[in-house]
């Protein structure tokens, strides 16, 4: 049994932390205060892009050693309009770089909350793709989510976050523009 640590209490982390209990495995919720410790294996970042050096910076120390999951999609909340980090990079490999020993990877970001609790994405399956650098700590994060009921996909190397950012602020600004529903969304069909 794996324990996933769950920092933030938005429907993001809900919906992870129901496919995670639905395997079978262990969530804690973690409020983003460093007031409890961190016990999972896999910690799950489920809040806004910019509230991530603010975690960095308070509970780095307790993140070494540990799967760290990015589900962010770094968009300009102001203008809805851009990504805010550079063309060749992205918020993951930020984070790779501001904790060089924890093992960083990229997923759900492409998925929206109410396509987690479902399962599905219209009549397909809900897949994560997940992007890092570390097979073992891919493997252990998609054998969550499979133990759950959701696909998961690797994706490749860290460096395919970039990638996922935008697929994931495609999405949202979709989303927002109501062309698609937020119980919608890009389904990986294979």
């Amino acid at each position: 049994m794996t324990t996933v640590s769950i920092i933030g209490n938005g429907n993001m982390g809900t919906a992870i932390g129901g496919i995670v209990a639905a395997g079978g495995n262990t969530v804690e919720y973690i409020g983003r205060d460093a007031a409890q410790q961190i016990t999972g294996d896999i910690v799950v970042l489920a809040v806004p892009h910019f509230a991530i050096d603010e975690i960095v910076a308070a509970r780095g120390s307790e993140l070494a050693g540990k799967v760290v999951v990015d589900i962010t999609n770094p968009l300009d909340f102001s203008t809805f309009d851009s990504l805010v980090v550079p063309a060749d990079g992205s918020r993951a490999s930020e984070l790779a770089a501001a904790l060089p020993e924890a093992k960083v990877l990229k997923a759900f970001n492409t998925n929206f909350a109410a396509t987690l609790a479902a399962k599905t994405v219209g009549a397909n399956p809900t897949t994560v793709l997940i992007a890092g650098d570390d097979d073992d700590a891919k493997l252990a994060l998609a054998e969550v989510v499979r133990a759950g009921g959701v696909n998961a996909v690797d994706a490749g190397r860290l460096s395919r976050a970039r990638e996922l950012e935008a697929v994931g602020f495609l999405q949202l600004t979709l989303a927002v523009q109501e062309k698609v529903g937020w119980d919608a969304g890009i389904a990986l069909v294979a």
